[in-house]
């Protein structure tokens, strides 16, 4: 074995350590979210902070820089698609980002983010933002502090963009952000000016037991191998992976709103898939894992939106609804078609349609630059929503449950960052269906026959598999052979609700 293996492989052992200690907070977290019982919090809390103080120590630690610096070289004399290669420039990559950051600092964050959740599970039903408001003044006072370890950023925010989406920045994304609001605002227009279509076909009452194992059936036709993963309640629906063969979904179930749980088991198998799809070489090094939450976005939106809410998915599945679910025997297929795709300005994100959707990102992500940039108070911050809620969507959020409390993200994470994916994702999965249509023409033909898996094995070969190997941006001109483009998203949507609504 030469040299330059035995570093590497050196280099390759100090790094499954990190990502072992990764995961270890990252069960723990998973934990907190779905069996612990609230009494344990504080405890979980110091838990939290030693495992991210002794995880941000070793990911730091001076021998990796020196592993690095002696097979730059090495690295770069392979092809640049060589495992080795990547696993070196990844774990640069990484190590220069997380050497800025002291461990002492990760202990404290850690620590009050998992406060600041507990916190949140307990204040949002019961519609008390005074309980957590000290604490959010908390998370901005930290999420400053983490992009003041990276001076010389363009806005304050990029720092913390970079850490879900490498390579963005504020700048980008606004210019995105403003052409898209530019071609959406009239769809957005067209479609609300015409009568809501009914959904009360999914008001009934639906027993949580049969929806979850509807759901369940469901997404393993889709492909989440539950041989590999699992599923519990949460109050927001997420997903954690531990390993390509230990992937968690969590869902959450309204008894009188069908679409609520089954859509969330849609949306999180997405995700679910496509770390289960990255090529086990890669478990347990920092190839492994999505490259970034838009990319991680696109899929749980394609899976969930383009398929789930397409016509030809319910000609397969709707038959089955109907057996499980005897009160949806007199309701037609096109009458749950549109009831499932209903478009009307709402309230909650996760519950809003396609069309609407990015509006209220848009807004979140508004919010957080200001909030960042000290233009925005976050006392000030439930009147600010309310104001932006009706001038976007002409609605006044009658609390605070249904208004600035809605949302996990700023109570379990940094201020920044946390939301420009989910736009993102949409954009991208129509542009990774769009791509797999043209080299598959078949497929929409084959989901209304309930086959998924010519779909699944495309996008397996050409996102799921490479983990973090390529940067956002290269994935998608790998995939797509173009950069990221709004056009397939307007026309999807376009195509799709010209059926449904006259546009």
């Amino acid at each position: 074995m030469n040299e330059m293996q035995t570093k590497l492989n050196e280099l390759k052992v100090r790094l499954e350590e990190v990502k072992a200690l990764n995961n270890a907070q990252a069960v723990l977290s998973w934990d907190q979210s779905t069996q612990m019982p609230p009494g344990g919090g504080a405890a979980r809390a110091k838990q939290l902070a030693v495992l991210a103080q002794l995880t941000q120590e070793k990911a730091i630690d001076p021998a990796i820089g020196r592993l690095l610096d002696a097979l730059q070289k090495y690295g770069e004399s392979l092809p640049y698609d060589s495992d080795d290669a990547s696993l070196i420039r990844v774990a640069r990559r990484d190590y220069e980002r997380d050497v800025k950051v002291p461990a002492e600092f990760m202990a404290r964050f850690s620590a009050h983010q998992a406060e600041s959740y507990q916190a949140w599970t307990q204040a949002r039903p019961a519609n008390d933002f005074d309980r957590v408001s000290p604490l959010l003044e908390k998370t901005l006072d930290l999420s400053r502090e983490f992009a003041n370890y990276f001076p010389g950023y363009e806005h304050i925010a990029d720092p913390l963009i970079d850490l879900s989406d490498y390579g963005m920045k504020v700048d980008s994304i606004r210019s995105l952000f403003k052409e898209l609001r530019a071609r959406m605002v009239p769809i957005v227009k067209a479609i609300t000016s015409q009568p809501v279509a009914d959904d009360n076909c999914l008001k009934q009452s639906f027993p949580e037991a049969e929806q979850i194992a509807f759901g369940r059936k469901v997404v393993e036709r889709l492909g989440f191998d539950f041989q590999r993963g699992r599923q519990d309640m949460s109050p927001h629906p997420f997903t954690t992976s531990f390993s390509v063969g230990d992937v968690r979904i969590t869902t959450r179930v309204q008894e009188r709103d069908l679409g609520d749980c089954l859509f969330s088991i849609i949306h999180e198998s997405g995700h679910g898939m496509y770390e289960q799809g990255v090529d086990p070489a890669y478990d347990g090094t920092p190839l492994m894992g999505g490259t970034s939450s838009g990319v991680h976005e696109s899929q749980s939106r394609l899976w969930e939106n383009v398929v789930g809410r397409s016509r030809g998915f319910w000609e397969y599945f709707y038959p089955e609804l109907q057996k499980t679910f005897l009160n949806l025997q007199k309701v037609s297929l096109d009458t749950f078609y549109r009831a499932i795709n209903k478009v009307e300005r709402s309230l909650i994100r996760t519950d809003a349609d396609e069309v609407t959707y990015n509006l209220h990102v848009m807004m979140r992500f508004d919010f957080e630059l200001q909030l960042l940039e000290g233009k925005l108070e976050v006392q000030d911050l439930p009147e600010a929503w309310r104001e932006r809620f009706r001038s976007d969507l002409g609605l006044v959020p009658p609390d605070h449950k249904n208004g600035v409390l809605q949302d996990v993200h700023w109570f379990s994470g940094f201020v920044g960052g946390a939301f420009q994916g989910y736009t993102l994702g949409n954009l991208l999965g129509a542009q990774f269906y769009a791509a797999a249509l043209k080299a598959h023409p078949e497929i929409p033909a084959e989901m209304k026959q309930g086959r998924f898996n010519r779909l699944h094995i495309w996008l397996k070969e050409n996102l799921y598999r490479h983990g973090r190997k390529y940067t956002a941006a290269e994935l998608v001109q790998k995939a797509t052979g173009s950069g990221i483009t709004i056009d397939p998203y307007i026309a999807y949507l376009q195509t799709k609700y010209a059926t449904l609504y006259k546009l």
